[in-house]
């Protein structure tokens, strides 16, 4: 997550060189907690947030519970990540709907925050969840606010009331009143209110979000703040909490290039938990807020529960088992491949999906330099070819590439990396349904991995680097006998001996001996 990235850099820096010391003393605490300090003044933290954090943070990191650990520095991280979960709200909060329907949602905040199209990514979610939301049109203020409304409710398939046409006409407060009726009488389990926003503080901004309040009394009041406001978020979440007040904040553009401090501040200092967060312009960018999660992204531990939520949305269990039967009986085709790479592409960014793997931070060059069209050459490549290719990738041969290639729009030499890469992976897929570890290219063997057949009749003999002892060492396992046995006999330099109950060497076994000594 982009809004994190400084922040996240700076921590995981200061982690890197604390993880060298066996043992913490005072000193390295301090030089630890001021480094965590001007991390967190550097991204727009609040100055009474960074105090309390970092004073928490130095006070648990000198007792006993880090003194006595066995990994120092792996303690001091997880009060770190414990600390930081607090400041963000501790446990996740859920939306709470009313007994009675519809709920009532309102949405405020500053214009320029991202309320209108947060409204519709609200509105898709809840359909996904199975609720019938209605979009309330009460932005009456800001220039095509109610245009800008109808057609962000037309992408997320959700019905918009706007009875009025905005630009300075007509009365919000009515209309949101109207549009609570409308979805009572229509069966509209919820009402998501648009209301207007302003450049900056004023008092007509709060007298007006205060009379909608009161007009359609809302089960949940969200506020929605931009993520790139940096310290004044502080000073304006303050002043909606007085003017207005509300019951949650929604976090917007936290994909942007930012410091992100204001995540990392309203809601220690409002008190207020934050929902969910916006993470980039679609209307499917959107998620549930975890507290536990978001820590976890910042110290680049990964966010593997979130990663796994978004495959079980987008992947259908039933598909997946057909798939793997596929990958087992060797009949994966391009078609099924197309088909999962059309899937994955449903997840999300897959930039955002890597990010969430612990240890991302590692990996930000590649991340970086990691170009998503790949996906959308690779199905350009594969819906030029005609189903029976698709089916049997040995029919493509130098005419037929050279006509995909151009169908396509890419290269013969595109072509044959794609069918070269889908063969391997299709060989590597079947090795592991089948129970097997398969062979990573450019890779040795795994340890502990069993090969095929090849590996396991693999001719067994000594390995003495003394040709004699080797020959005896042979003889003997000819013979069934372990060498280096207890029962082994002693009295000769090469082993030799004939005590101790061993059989005695064969001549054929001398001539071999006397060959590799070199007598001939």
């Amino acid at each position: 997550m982009a809004t994190f990235g400084t922040l996240s850099d700076r921590l995981t820096q200061t982690f890197k060189n604390l993880r060298t010391k066996g043992k913490l003393s005072p000193a390295d605490v301090d030089g630890t907690v001021r480094e965590i300090r001007r991390a967190l003044l550097d991204a727009d933290v609040a100055l009474e947030v960074v105090k309390d954090f970092t004073g928490r943070v130095r006070e648990r990191a000198l007792s006993d519970e880090v003194n006595k650990a066995l990994n120092p520095a792996q303690q001091v991280v997880q009060i770190v990540n414990e600390e930081l979960v607090a400041i963000l709200g501790g446990q996740q909060r859920k939306l709470e709907f009313a007994k009675k329907p519809p709920t009532v949602i309102m949405l405020a905040g500053l214009q320029g925050a991202g309320k209108t199209t947060l409204a519709g990514k609200l509105a898709k979610w809840l359909k996904k969840e199975g609720h019938t939301p209605l979009l309330v049109a009460s932005d009456l203020q800001r220039p095509n606010a109610v245009t800008q409304l109808q057609v962000v409710g037309e992408q997320a398939g959700v019905p918009v009331f706007a009875p009025e046409p905005g630009n300075g006409v007509g009365d919000p407060v009515k209309v949101a009143k109207n549009g609570v009726a409308e979805a009572e009488r229509k069966q509209f389990d919820v009402v998501i209110v648009d209301t207007a926003g302003r450049l900056g503080i004023d008092a007509e901004l709060m007298k007006q979000a205060a009379n909608i309040r009161k007009a359609v009394d809302p089960d949940e009041v969200l506020f929605v703040i931009d993520s790139l406001t940096g310290q004044d978020a502080v000073n304006t979440a303050r002043a909606f909490q007085e003017g207005v007040d509300f019951t949650g904040v929604v976090l917007t553009k936290l994909d942007g290039d930012s410091r992100g401090g204001a995540a990392l501040s309203v809601a220690s200092v409002t008190g207020r938990p934050i929902i969910f967060a916006s993470t980039g312009e679609g209307l499917d960018d959107f998620e549930p807020f975890h507290p536990d999660r978001m820590a976890s992204r910042i110290l680049d531990l990964g966010d593997i529960l979130t990663l796994i939520e978004q495959a079980q949305a987008a992947f259908d269990e039933e598909e997946a088992l057909k798939v793997a039967e596929k990958f087992r009986t060797d009949s994966f085709t391009l078609d099924d491949f197309l088909g999962q790479m059309q899937q994955l592409k449903k997840m999300g960014s897959l930039k955002g999906m890597l990010g969430m793997l612990p240890g991302a931070r590692g990996m930000k060059d590649q991340l970086e330099n990691f170009d998503e069209r790949e996906l959308t050459r690779t199905e350009a490549i594969i819906q030029s070819m005609t189903p029976a290719e698709r089916q049997n990738t040995k029919l493509l041969n130098g005419s037929r590439r050279l006509r995909i290639a151009k169908g396509s729009g890419m290269t013969v030499t595109d072509v044959n990396q794609l069918v070269a890469r889908f063969e391997q992976a299709a060989k590597m897929m079947k090795t592991v349904a089948k129970g097997g570890v398969p062979q990573v290219p450019g890779m040795g063997p795994i340890p502990g991995a069993h090969g095929g057949k090849k590996q396991q009749a693999k001719k067994k003999g000594s390995r003495s680097g003394n040709p004699a002892k080797r020959a005896a060492e042979n003889a003997a396992i000819a013979q069934g006998v372990k060498p280096g046995a207890a029962s082994a006999p002693s009295g000769s330099g090469f082993g030799l001996g004939a005590g101790g109950g061993q059989k005695p060497p064969t001549e054929e076994e001398l001539a071999a001996l006397q060959r590799m000594l070199g007598r001939r």
